[in-house]
């Protein structure tokens, strides 16, 4: 009997959400703890800001460039390479529980395996794991959660807020909130906990094996259950400590860095990548803020308290000593930070950085630490092929996770291409306390129009197209700035630095995949 593999997601989960990297609200004593036990590391960073192109790098252990999901709406080859089959050549058995998203969900005539998967009630196989359920956001759509929530609570469905809408819902008139008066039990987050728990339990004793358990949650829309909303009173929270304090400090701030930051803001272009597409930030009181952060917390308590209950059964089987958890996000969320709210395309901490925790197996015998050098999320997959005693294989790009600091880990890098006509494209570097966003020329020409988009909200084209020449950029120094508010790219006493990142940052990004893979839905 080897060691075993638990690997926790959760979506759009900032950094900062744990309390162990800092998080002063919401409770999250599991994820602490495993923290305490095992690695913490400070600078873990995505390969994309959205969904599709970071949980296929987590999947294959590929840059985007490589497996080529560059963008939401492009689908992962159905012959791309996958950590779980990996492991399942190895013996062990695997499964996926909870959001998949390597495949378009907005998926109404069901072209991908994963939306026909649910529809028909199938578990699997799919890519290397012999079992699958599948649970997005909210209670209808194709997903096993959805069809469950139909069969079994058909009247329980109603309370979950609309996905990518504007309209003024909860306290404060704040987007996709709702107090939902589903049963905590029903939720999607304790759902998912007992859907682990039950596959589990269908393990034999001896049993190596790999689950993914993928949480939704705290990605927008954020309507947990109304009962839980006493942990948490928006009232009573503070603007994060990213938020400027006031507009004209915003427009200061956002005025310093690319355009498209400040047009957003003002409602000038839209951000249809990742936020509805009638959404202007800069209508956002405080209030709304504050009622959005709650709700956030909320959820964060959630799945802390349903990794607990996973983790105690993992116990109950025997199995503790010879587990290794991991614990991550997809991406981050602006939560508030530079008056802004969701993600998309906007190269910082708030976005880029995730909480980022491995408690290896205590029968590993590795030293608690806390490792302070870059690392990304490509380096989970080459990890479990460590734990598990196969080799790293040649197509992944990343290199299996230091266990102690003082690792020869310099730098991290994350990527922007649009799905959209917007064309944006830039490339981040996280390396030696610096940030530097190199931005490429944009291709407006290119992508799901904008126009199109735009009509399915019942709008008109945006006011401006903002198209960036190559020569544009940014550079934070994340010591001094971080919450990356002073741009430095354009600073003289900076521009040998900055050339000397530039060049790092694209001598070790591998060749794009070629030919590009096309944008065929929006989400």
């Amino acid at each position: 009997m080897g060691r075993k593999i638990l690997l926790i997601t959760t979506d759009q989960q900032r950094y900062d959400a744990l309390g162990c990297n800092g998080g002063q609200i919401a409770r999250t004593p599991v994820a602490d703890k495993l923290a305490a036990t095992g690695v913490r590391f400070e600078r873990g960073y995505c390969q994309n800001t959205v969904c599709m192109p970071a949980r296929s790098t987590i999947l294959t252990g590929q840059y985007v460039r490589t497996h080529g999901v560059i963008a939401n709406g492009i689908p992962l080859p159905v012959d791309a390479p996958s950590i779980a089959a990996v492991l399942a050549g190895a013996g062990y058995r695997t499964a996926l529980l909870g959001k998949a998203h390597f495949e378009p969900i907005a998926d109404p005539k069901r072209l991908w395996t994963e939306n026909q998967l649910a529809a028909e009630g199938s578990t699997g196989p799919y890519r290397g794991f012999e079992h699958v359920e599948f649970c997005t956001h909210g209670a209808f759509g194709a997903s096993h959660y959805a069809t469950f929530m139909k069969d079994n609570h058909p009247d329980e469905r109603g309370g979950f807020a609309k996905i990518f809408s504007n309209k003024p819902t909860g306290e404060t008139g704040a987007p996709e909130i709702s107090y939902n008066p589903v049963p905590r039990e029903l939720y999607h987050t304790d759902w998912i906990a007992d859907r682990v728990v039950a596959w589990l339990d269908s393990l034999s004793a001896d049993d190596d094996w790999f689950c993914w358990m993928s949480f939704p949650d705290p990605h927008h829309p954020w309507d947990p259950p109304g009962s839980e909303r006493y942990r948490v009173n928006w009232r009573d929270l503070d603007l994060p400590a990213g938020h400027p304090g006031s507009d004209a400090k915003i427009r200061e701030i956002l005025g310093n860095k690319p355009a498209h930051w400040l047009a957003w803001y003002e409602g000038r272009i839209g951000n249809v990548d990742a936020a509805p597409g009638n959404f202007v930030p800069a209508s956002m009181t405080h209030d709304q803020f504050r009622e959005v952060l709650a709700l956030i917390h909320i959820e964060n308590e959630l799945i802390d308290e349903a990794c607990g209950r996973v983790l105690k059964r993992i116990g109950e089987r025997g199995w503790d000593a010879d587990t290794d958890v991991f614990y991550t996000a997809d991406h981050g969320e602006f939560q508030g930070d530079y008056g802004l709210l969701y993600k998309g395309p906007y190269h910082t901490d708030s976005l880029m950085r995730l909480p980022y925790v491995w408690r290896p197996a205590p029968s590993a015998g590795i030293t608690p630490a806390v490792v302070t050098e870059p690392v990304g999320q490509l380096d989970l997959a080459p990890t479990f092929c460590a734990i598990a005693g196969v080799p790293v294989p040649d197509w992944m790009d990343g290199s299996p996770l230091p266990t102690s600091a003082g690792s020869d880990r310099v730098r991290a890098i994350t990527e922007w291409d649009s799905q959209l006509d917007t064309g944006y494209h830039f490339r981040t570097i996280v390396r030696d306390g610096w940030m530097c966003t190199a931005y490429e020329p944009s291709t407006p020409d290119e992508g799901l129009p904008m126009a199109l988009i735009y009509s399915q909200y019942g709008m008109t084209d945006p006011v401006e197209k903002i198209v960036y020449d190559g020569t544009e950029g940014e550079l934070y120094h994340l010591g001094d700035d971080p919450h990356q508010f002073i741009n430095r790219w354009n600073d003289p006493a900076c521009a040998k630095l900055r050339g000397e990142l530039v060049a790092d940052l694209y001598d070790n990004l591998p060749p794009a995949r070629q030919p590009a893979l096309a944008v065929q839905a929006l989400a």
